[in-house]
């Protein structure tokens, strides 16, 4: 869930410690996989039994190219690519990570920060094994635009009507129409096929082709959703699967703003706490009179906006992605305390800077990955719209309810997915994936993206879900928060050891 980037380990200024795994530099040129073998039907069997080839890529890692049915109902009909990178380790088969989004790579991740995804005692023990999704960067992609200007247009372009008015819900209506018919004339039919149970079906036969009879899984924020899916699916095929900034697979999309909103208001209350204490904060006075300043920057950012020198205006929107960028981890409030510096001074640049890493767009103005165009398409088949154009300004109103400072940001966008080109296909449900094995479940109890209430929520929905809880601030805590939290997961994912009950770290 990216509502507020859902995918926070994405993020490069929460991995920019830019780390490297512990894998030989020594590696065979190529090597083959070694498929399970087990039965499927007729028109699966030459997707179980692809044997994959791994060749030597970024310098220390392994890549292949896995194919995969475009339509699982359909298999013969036209078939997708998948991107998979490992980093060799041991003797417990393999585990795949997910960083989360939807639209995160799973490929960058490992590539880029292996040891900040998985510690080096798992490492020891598995194959890491990153993949791009169905959608998603390098496997077969979603694509919306040749031209990146016209995704800065759609992302960062400020309307000139007033916010909640019938022109404004026009207007933004109309702006998402025009995204998806973008998206469908440059991604073709694929755009219909990269729902979340499509995904979690490539994660079965990438399961099968690496060779492991049962899935070994670590995902990250929507990748819990992947994760929990998968395992509904193929409750009998599970390992060991530990759920990470957990998303509650029934909630509403209105329940799901309101949640991420006070989450966010939340972590935002952590920061000015922490920053009143600092000598370069630029806030004084009492913890409410920060919250009121931060209030008042965004309400004068609606007035008038501030113009970067690049050209683009920096409203209301562009702050929020901006603010909420750094809020993702505690390591990175410093990052805040500069922004809110240098947009009281009228400086609009900083703000640009932290809200272009929210977007993956470079310094050229191009984007490096698809990750804005896969999370609108994915959530769009993910989440059947439930507000209406007569339902907003009542959503509006207890967004801001809820959350003063950042509910206005969150309004107003709930009908964006109605006129999609491709009819949402998942059903908002509780996931009990009767007959698992046990799944752990981790969540931050002021974790400001995927709120901890979610993590309880999913825990308790599993039948064999296993909560444990971080008590702190960051968005994920499994190798970023303290040694409870990481020995609870190593443990079971090493030797399946299953805490009795939650060890509140």
């Amino acid at each position: 869930m990216r509502r507020a980037r859902v995918a926070a380990v994405s993020v490069g200024l929460a991995v920019v410690m830019a780390l490297t795994g512990c894998v030989s530099l020594f590696l065979p040129e190529k090597t083959t996989s070694t498929p399970t073998g087990e039965p499927v039907s007729a028109e699966l069997e030459p997707f179980y039994s692809q044997v994959l080839e791994w060749s030597t890529c970024e310098v220390n890692f392994q890549c292949a190219t896995a194919e995969a049915p475009m339509d699982w109902n359909d298999p013969g009909r036209r078939t997708i690519e998948l991107a998979l990178i490992r980093s060799e380790g041991g003797d417990l088969g393999s585990l795949l990570v997910n960083p989360g989004g939807p639209g995160a790579s799973g490929y960058n991740l490992v590539r880029d920060s292996i040891d900040f995804a998985v510690s080096s005692t798992v490492q020891a023990h598995y194959d890491i094994v990153g993949f791009d999704p169905r959608g998603v960067n390098r496997s077969s992609a979603v694509s919306c635009y040749d031209d990146p200007a016209e995704l800065d247009a759609f992302l960062f372009d400020v309307s000139q009507n007033e916010t909640g008015s019938a022109e404004s819900i026009a207007e933004i209506e109309a702006q998402f129409k025009a995204f998806g018919q973008a998206c469908l004339e440059h991604t073709g039919e694929l755009l219909g096929f990269v729902d979340t149970e499509s995904a979690a079906r490539d994660l079965d036969l990438l399961r099968a082709v690496l060779g492991d009879n049962k899935l070994n899984y670590l995902g990250y924020s929507y990748g819990t959703l992947l994760g929990a899916t998968y395992a509904e699916l193929y409750p009998d095929k599970t390992g060991r699967l530990v759920l990470d900034g957990a998303v509650d697979p029934a909630t509403t999309d209105f329940e799901v703003s309101a949640t991420q909103a006070q989450g966010f208001e939340a972590a935002l209350r952590a920061f000015l706490r922490d920053c009143l204490t600092a000598t370069d904060c630029p806030f004084t006075g009492t913890l409410e009179e920060a919250v009121t300043d931060v209030q008042a920057l965004f309400e004068s950012l609606d007035a008038s906006p501030i113009r970067a020198t690049d050209g683009r205006e920096l409203g209301r929107g562009s702050m929020f992605r901006a603010v909420i960028t750094p809020l993702y981890s505690p390591d990175n409030w410093v990052y805040l305390r500069d922004l809110f510096t240098s947009v009281m001074s009228g400086d609009a640049d900083y703000a640009f800077l932290l809200a272009d890493d929210y977007y993956a767009r470079s310094p050229d103005g191009t984007y490096s990955d698809n990750s804005t165009e896969a999370f609108v398409s994915i959530n769009c088949l993910d989440y059947r719209t439930t507000s209406t154009t007569e339902s907003l300004p009542v959503e509006a109103a207890e967004l801001v309810r809820l959350a003063p400072v950042f509910g206005p940001s969150m309004s107003y966008g709930g009908t964006g997915c109605a006129d999609w080109p491709y009819q949402a296909t998942r059903e908002r449900a509780a996931i009990d994936a009767a007959g698992s094995a046990p799944i752990l479940v981790v969540g931050t109890t002021n974790d400001p993206a995927t709120p901890y209430v979610w993590a309880q929520n999913l825990a308790s929905q599993l039948d064999s879900g296993h909560l444990v809880t971080y008590h702190g601030e960051g968005h994920t805590a499994y190798n970023k928060s303290n040694a409870c939290v990481n020995d609870t997961v190593d443990d079971y994912i090493i030797d399946g050891k299953v805490p009795a009950t939650d060890p509140q770290c």
